[in-house]
């Protein structure tokens, strides 16, 4: 039975399993899914140990998206512009290949399942770690008429709309402004947004970006990359300023772990009936 795995720290929380064997069950494929957990110090030596035993693939969640990009032999060119793999696969020359697909995940969740059309929209997106930089590829891909990254730190966000700036379709598709700026443009109707996803990692202390409530208008799509149990922090806030669309990440996670689940076995699941499932279970 082919061996496959999610590996992290804390690693108990972890949906990998569920949806894998979820997968596996709808497509019938002979294999087993184990969730590892790694202490830091261990964590090339645990990846060797897995994969000189015959393991198949891995997934890697936080926080050692990083160290796998490094310990991959090879990585794809969306791994390459995220600087982190989430995703690891033994090839048939023994080579281990990096991929990341946590953009290709978040963007179908937008097309697919939430019906959201990116090309030609405004986009704020909110945070400037990994998450963020993971997807920023992808997002633009979409061709949004403007995509305009915001942060605690300015510094961050400048620095990814630089390295990003080329993958625009003008320009102007990128751009970096610190939540004082964008609060005053705001109140001073110099900016509006279709849509605002919040890739930082406030949802996990219960947090909101300190967003003016004017932002929020009855036709905006608030999209949280985190998701919980009767919404995050940030879609609940949302909510209460008027905002009738929004949706957290589990489709996401569910999304991006399909893009695996191909990489690995060359056959596609079905998602709707996984998010379902999970969703329930919440």
């Amino acid at each position: 039975m082919d061996q496959y795995a999610v590996v992290g720290n804390p690693i108990q929380h972890s949906k990998s399993p569920q949806i894998h064997k979820a997968f596996a069950e709808q497509l019938k494929q002979d294999m087993e899914y184990l969730a590892i957990q790694s202490e830091e110090k261990n964590f090339e030596q645990d990846l060797k140990i897995f994969f000189s035993s015959g393991g198949k693939g891995l997934n890697i969640t936080l926080p050692y998206k990083l160290k796998a990009f490094r310990f991959a032999d090879e990585v794809s060119e969306r791994a390459r512009l995220a600087e982190a793999v989430n995703t690891l696969i033994k090839l048939d020359n023994g080579k281990i290949r990096g991929d990341n697909t946590d953009g290709y995940g978040l963007i179908n969740d937008l097309v697919k399942n939430q019906q959201q059309v990116l090309k030609d929209k405004n986009i704020l997106l909110i945070g400037a770690g990994g998450a963020v930089q993971g997807v920023l590829a992808p997002l633009l891909e979409q061709q949004p008429k403007k995509l305009l990254l915001s942060n605690r730190t300015l510094l961050k966000a400048q620095a990814l709309a630089q390295k990003f700036k080329e993958l625009g379709n003008n320009t102007k598709s990128i751009s970096a402004i610190s939540f004082d700026e964008l609060n005053e443009r705001v109140k001073n109707h110099q900016e509006h947004f279709d849509i605002i996803i919040n890739g930082s990692s406030a949802s996990i202390t219960g947090e909101v970006p300190p967003l003016t409530p004017g932002i929020i208008s009855k036709d905006i799509f608030c999209y949280d990359m985190m998701y919980q149990k009767g919404g995050t922090a940030f879609t609940l806030w949302a909510e209460q300023q008027g905002c009738k669309n929004h949706s957290d990440g589990l489709g996401m996670l569910v999304e991006q772990a399909a893009e695996a689940f191909f990489l690995w076995r060359r056959c596609r699941p079905e998602t709707q009936s996984v998010i379902k499932q999970l969703r329930n279970a919440l």
